[in-house]
């Protein structure tokens, strides 16, 4: 598998060119089953944050990254990215259920539920997937910020620029109640984008990012 290549080769590049600090990387779990819930500020977010946790991180990704550049379509697979259609009707189930197999066969899993990138910095609503998953499986939620991704590649730009990144990990969070209630998945899903809120510092949006970026409001 090429993983553990990658990850030799990239990670003190990654070092090398933005000089990431990070903050309670030991609170991933070195073993079983785990949630990663970050949020979502740059496209690069599936880049850095897959290479500087220390374990192998599943996750799904829009289409769109693999029809592109070839070699960042190589690379997103082989650090265990898997695609995703969003404009498939069935897409958010077929994300769930792909996640569920990840967490049952004991490995991480990572999810950004905004759902969307912030258009303008701040951290929006979740949605509730993530509760159905913790609910739904028993995993822990590991809480995750990064910080200063969005300058390495502001939106508009196809060339990253240099400038120092972050990422901070939370204490596992473990919930109880039941995936098929929606106050439940709601309830989990606020705590946890409360406990992103207080590792990034973030301005909290009670929107949906999707909404807000429908609307053409970003960077109101």
């Amino acid at each position: 598998m090429l993983y553990p290549a990658l990850k030799f080769v990239s990670v003190p590049v990654m070092h090398a060119l933005w000089r990431p600090r990070m903050e309670g990387r030991e609170h991933v779990p070195a073993h079983g089953a785990a949630i990663i819930a970050s949020n979502h500020l740059s496209v690069l977010d599936s880049f850095f944050m897959p290479a500087l946790v220390p374990r192998m991180v599943r996750f799904v990704a829009k289409k769109e990254y693999f029809t592109g550049n070839p070699l960042f379509a190589a690379w997103m697979r082989s650090m265990g990215a898997m695609e995703i259609d969003r404009e498939n009707v069935s897409a958010a189930q077929d994300m769930l259920d792909a996640a569920v197999e990840v967490l049952k066969a004991g490995e991480v899993f990572g999810i950004y539920p905004e759902g969307t990138r912030s258009p303008d910095g701040r951290l929006y609503r979740g949605k509730v997937g993530v509760a159905w998953l913790t609910l739904t499986t028993g995993a822990p939620v590991v809480p995750v910020a990064m910080l200063g991704t969005e300058k390495v590649l502001p939106p508009g730009t196809s060339v990253p620029r240099l400038h120092s990144i972050g990422v901070r990990f939370g204490e596992p969070m473990s919930f109880t109640g039941d995936p098929g209630s929606a106050r439940d998945r709601r309830r989990v899903t606020d705590e946890v984008m409360a406990a992103i809120q207080r590792l990034s510092g973030q301005e909290y949006v009670p929107r949906y990012a999707a909404s807000v970026k429908g609307a053409g409001e970003a960077g109101v």
